[in-house]
């Protein structure tokens, strides 16, 4: 059977083709073997936007920090971050050049130095590596 090639169905394929791609990605993105779903695995610091890199420093430094609710406890409500005691976890604004917000990009600091960021807001983290 014959299919017409039309705009249509051009498109058609298109998304099929993109939803494939998406789904792969995600997959890939997965470094912890399906332990937590949520967190699509590590990131080094080299890698992160150099916003993320400044709150990173700001962080480790003590501030001073730009925003008001930096520093606040971050609750780990959903579960997507390893469970600890209340108050363990710090989050952080990252700043998102163009918006006049706080914007969706965070990291988020336990006590023990370990450190996740998240640009979806608090949808996926990755843990960040040194």
């Amino acid at each position: 059977m014959r299919v017409p090639v039309t705009p249509r169905t051009i498109g058609t394929v298109v998304l099929v083709v993109l939803s494939l791609l998406a789904g792969l990605f995600a997959l890939q993105g997965n470094g912890d073997s399906g332990r937590n779903a949520d967190r699509t695995g590590d990131v080094r610091v080299v890698d992160l936007p150099p916003e993320a890199r400044q709150t990173l420093a700001l962080i480790k430094q003590g501030g001073p920090f730009p925003y008001g609710k930096d520093g606040s406890v971050f609750h780990n409500r959903e579960g997507r971050l390893p469970p600890r005691p209340r108050g363990y976890y710090r989050e952080y604004t990252v700043p998102t050049p163009g918006l006049k917000h706080r914007g969706a990009r965070r990291i988020v600091a336990g006590e023990a130095q370990d450190y996740w960021y998240t640009a979806d807001h608090y949808e996926t983290f990755r843990r960040i590596r040194e």
